[in-house]
């Protein structure tokens, strides 16, 4: 199964099909997974980074996945 149907479905469980079906047929809907697929990777390896940035960098990830995973929601909550 794709990665961002995935993080999708672990963010909604009990919207499973409903993520299913909007996933193939919505453009949008699909970038904004895979896009809260690339942040939660991204974010992974700015936390394991020996970086002297790595701290502000987490966090911006971190209000980068809030926002996507605040709009994954948003989507279901207006139907």
């Amino acid at each position: 199964m794709d990665r961002g149907i995935l993080a999708a479905i672990r963010l909604l469980p009990n919207h499973k099909k409903s993520i299913q079906e909007l996933i193939l047929r919505n453009g949008d809907f699909r970038t904004l997974c895979t896009d809260l697929v690339e942040a939660e990777a991204a974010l992974e390896r700015w936390e394991n980074s020996k970086s002297p940035n790595k701290e502000a960098h987490c966090a911006e990830y971190r209000l980068i996945i809030i926002g996507l995973e605040a709009e994954i929601r948003q989507t279901f909550h207006d139907k």
